[in-house]
């Protein structure tokens, strides 16, 4: 059996000497070095901004999707969306385990990958069931996880859909979570989304009673989903890609004063400077959607003089599956929401 990098670089075709994510062709055989894990793959939760792209691409046609989706594993090896570069993740069931892997996975074990899909080597036998509305796919296939990939044994007490739907943006209620702190404003962009939604619960629960947070959704009906969860101070429809109508807003609310951290959760593109415009000198812009432009953030922040920090959306925090999946315990409407929406 051949020996295998923690990282995956033995996998990498091109261009040599990259890390298997920004590698644009992985090997995909399935057949495990000494340090994999093979995985016999049930769904796939597609990243939001890649799904939605997609679903454009293929003018909302399912079987357009699916031709998509065949594509760009047959090409790459790997389902990393071209055109914005990001994956998903995947719940299965560990199928072979290599003798040299050091951690505790054993085959039948049930598991949700945490490290993106544009970085697995994976096959697709068969697309057998497309669910646009919550970007997942259920498929025939197998994927391999690497010695460095981070996973978590799926919950006996929630649904796998469940799980996975919440797992998939673990990321950042997590961050939320070590961000937040008592007496602050929160912007949560997008709010009313899946991620948006534990954002909220997180920032609420961090910021406490003398803080303050405020949801932005994108849509009435978005609204109206945290809003009956009251999850935030303050709830408002606005279009994120409105940058001074975002900072007119954002001000009438804080008095002038603006936010102390603003989360952003959005799934499509030119929402940075409606974030870099919410927050006040010296806060903090944490940009958790695959759909953002550093550049644009970084030139766009410098062009209007703001003196903000910004955090690229790490889908990885020390504990984010524990502290994602503890909410859904702690909040019976979100769960009972993600359970109607997700599972």
């Amino acid at each position: 059996m051949k020996k295998g990098c923690p990282y995956g670089t033995h996998r990498v075709i091109s261009p040599k000497g990259v890390l298997p994510q920004p590698a644009d062709v992985i090997d995909n055989t399935m057949e495990i070095y000494d340090n994999e894990v093979l995985i016999d793959v049930k769904t796939l939760n597609v990243d939001s901004a890649s799904f939605t792209e997609i679903e454009r691409r293929a003018g909302g046609d399912v079987e357009e999707i699916k031709k998509i989706m065949l594509g760009i594993v047959a090409k790459a090896g790997k389902h990393k969306n071209p055109w914005t570069g990001s994956g998903g993740m995947l719940i299965g069931t560990v199928k072979e385990v290599g003798p040299a892997y050091v951690g505790d996975l054993k085959p039948g074990d049930k598991i949700a990958t945490l490290v993106s899909l544009s970085l697995t080597p994976l096959v697709i036998e068969e697309i057998l069931e497309v669910r646009p509305e919550i970007d997942q796919v259920d498929i025939k296939g197998q994927a391999i996880l690497f010695q460095s990939g981070i996973y978590a044994k799926l919950p006996e007490d929630m649904e796998e859909g469940l799980a996975l739907s919440a797992l998939d943006v673990a990321g950042a209620p997590a961050q939320t979570a070590k961000l937040v702190k008592p007496g602050q404003t929160v912007v949560v962009i997008g709010g009313g989304g899946k991620s948006g939604l534990l954002c909220l619960y997180e920032a609420k629960k961090r910021a406490g009673v003398t803080g303050k947070v405020i949801c932005v959704a994108g849509s009435p009906k978005s609204e109206a989903r945290a809003k009956n969860l009251d999850l935030a101070d303050e709830y408002i429809v606005h279009d994120a890609t409105d940058a001074v109508g975002m900072y007119n807003k954002i001000m009438e609310l804080t008095d002038g004063q603006l936010a102390d951290i603003v989360i952003n959760c959005v799934n499509i593109e030119n929402t940075e400077m409606a974030s870099i415009l919410a927050c006040k000198d010296d806060g903090l812009v944490y940009f958790f959607s695959m759909a953002t432009s550093f550049t644009k953030a970084a030139l766009g922040a410098e062009g209007v003089g703001k003196d903000v920090n910004m955090i690229i959306g790490n889908g990885y925090t020390k504990g984010h599956a524990a502290i994602t999946l503890q909410c859904l315990r702690e909040h019976e409407g979100l769960r009972q929401l993600f359970k109607e929406m997700y599972a």
